[in-house]
């Protein structure tokens, strides 16, 4: 991981609406913010912050795109040439009686599929470290955090009394 062992300057915020005028003032004073910790999803943050629509929509096509050629091919091949068997009068080729488990596959590849593809991008198998600032922040409060490796310590402090934070502290991570 490439922030460990970093020091962080942190301020928590009672309000999204705070935190959203003080990213917005961050971005105006040209501070590189490490990062922006809430208890729940702030709509309009990822633009503030720069960040890109996730992709990962485009993985889950693609997994359930394998999942219903899979069930498509599988079922073509057991039904037409390992275990021909024609039962209720239907020809061994009957694609209406395939839909239902080609569904059913293409929602257990996507959903499967995602969830480690999610896993993998985040780091949130067993064992990896959590970053947690303050207890806080998984309750009530909202955290802009800023490494003070190469930066003014009390320009950063000014910057979070100026634009009302509750308390500002340090941790190491």
């Amino acid at each position: 991981m490439e922030n460990q062992n970093k020091e962080v300057l942190y301020g928590l915020y009672d309000d999204e609406e705070v935190l959203m005028s003080a990213v917005k003032k961050a971005n105006e004073e040209h501070l590189d913010i490490m990062d922006v910790y809430t208890p729940f999803p702030v709509h309009g943050l990822d633009p503030l912050l720069g960040l890109s629509e996730s992709r990962l929509h485009i993985a889950g096509f693609i997994y359930g795109a394998i999942g219903t050629l899979t069930a498509f091919l599988f079922m073509t091949w057991v039904f037409t040439r390992d275990w021909p068997i024609i039962f209720g009068g239907k020809p061994y080729f009957s694609f209406p009686a395939f839909v239902p488990i080609m569904f059913e596959l293409t929602v257990l590849f996507s959903s499967v599929g995602m969830v480690i593809t999610f896993y993998t991008i985040c780091g949130l198998w067993p064992g990896s470290k959590t970053i947690r600032l303050n207890d806080r922040i998984t309750d009530d409060k909202f955290c802009i955090a800023f490494e003070t490796d190469n930066t003014d310590v009390q320009k950063l402090k000014d910057f979070f009394s100026s634009t009302g934070a509750g308390s500002v502290e340090t941790a190491t991570i």
